[in-house]
């Protein structure tokens, strides 16, 4: 303490020390200052500390004077030493956990707008079981006697001659293709006894022409029966083609029309019990709702009726056409074949543009064909 106090009152005693020290301090502070930054200042205070009250006014002008689209904690003011040759440089960006991360552009998402595949699917299981329920619940209401159903009594009528058309056409089907395993059958059995009776004649000299005369009949019966059963199979595969094909692509369409109706009775049953029912704040959404579904199953309960009318009306219209040719065919076929007229059987055949296969002849490849 002694020799601090010896120094101040030395300092403080002597002139011109005191004024060796300022020319000092003068001299420090000359070679201090640079043309780079001759215009920089630092404020100090009086105990010392740096004043930074004019950085922070700085800060506050800037950050009015930013677009409102820009957030406060978006801004960051960096300023550099002195040694820089700018005196602050300003960067925006998001800041997270201090490190300024890049904003990239692109198109905007709302959470509201994304849809999710399992709800969706969900709402389509909710849907499905809904409309079921009251499905079912319709078919057991008009089965035990309850439940009151749309008819209509004509296209009803239609459906139900068409169905039973049909099985009767599976019958004459079903009866036409065990002829034509029979004759098949006999054609075959004819072929092989004229073979025998060739053979015959050619070893037994004293019964050679019998045996001849016989063998060329039995060769010219197979020949017709191959001829007809040409006929016979025609006239299957085009009565298949009608009643598995044709009949039965209406009958699907008269099985959608029949679930459409069941929906559109459903629907309107549960409307009908809707409307009797009181009418307030909770039951009037639930009425428009009903409303809208039965107008919905409506409008497709009319498009499969008028469907099914227009395929029925076709339908009428292909059956006889195709059943008239088919007919006059089986008919002349026959006829010709029993009377044993060869030549009308042929020309039958080829009225209809029939082509026989040749026996032991398989049909041309495809390289042929072309």
């Amino acid at each position: 303490m002694s020799d601090c106090s010896n120094d101040t009152t030395t300092l403080g005693a002597s002139k011109p020390g005191t004024e060796e020290v300022k020319s000092n301090s003068e001299e420090y502070s000359m070679a201090q200052e640079s043309p780079k930054n001759s215009a920089a200042e630092i404020p100090v205070t009086s105990n010392g500390e740096v004043d930074d009250s004019r950085e922070h006014g700085f800060n506050r002008d800037l950050k009015r004077s930013l677009p409102a689209g820009l957030g406060l904690s978006e801004t960051q003011i960096t300023s550099h030493g002195f040694d820089n040759t700018k005196e602050g440089v300003i960067e925006a960006g998001a800041f997270q956990g201090g490190q300024r991360t890049q904003t990239k552009s692109g198109p905007v998402i709302l959470a509201d707008e994304i849809k999710n595949p399992a709800m969706e699917k969900l709402e389509l299981v909710r849907k499905w079981s809904l409309n079921t329920y009251k499905c079912t619940r319709q078919i057991i209401s008009e089965k035990l006697g309850r439940g009151s159903r749309t008819v209509d009594l004509e296209l009803e009528a239609q459906i139900d001659i068409l169905r039973d058309n049909k099985k009767k056409y599976e019958n004459i089907l079903r009866l036409a293709q065990t002829l034509s395993t029979q004759l098949f059958q006999m054609v075959h059995t004819q072929r092989q006894l004229g073979d025998a009776f060739a053979d015959l004649s050619l070893k037994s000299l004293e019964l050679h022409e019998e045996f001849g005369y016989n063998a060329d009949t039995q060769k010219l019966l197979a020949k017709n029966g191959e001829t007809l059963l040409g006929a016979i199979n025609f006239f299957i595969a085009s009565v298949n083609t009608l009643v598995n094909k044709t009949i039965e692509d209406t009958l699907m369409t008269v099985k959608q029309y029949e679930s459409a109706r069941i929906e559109y009775d459903a629907y309107r049953t549960d409307l009908e019990e809707l409307n009797l029912g009181p009418r307030d704040a909770n039951t009037l959404p639930k009425i428009e709702q009903s409303q809208h579904l039965f107008q919905a199953h409506k409008e497709k309960y009319d498009k499969m009726r008028n469907d099914v009318s227009i395929k029925l009306k076709f339908l009428e219209e292909n059956k006889v056409k195709v059943l008239h040719n088919q007919l006059v065919l089986f008919h002349n076929a026959i006829a010709a074949y029993f009377a044993g007229n060869q030549k009308q059987l042929e020309q039958t055949l080829k009225q209809f543009h029939i082509k026989l296969k040749t026996p032991g002849v398989d049909a041309p490849s495809w390289l042929e064909e072309q």
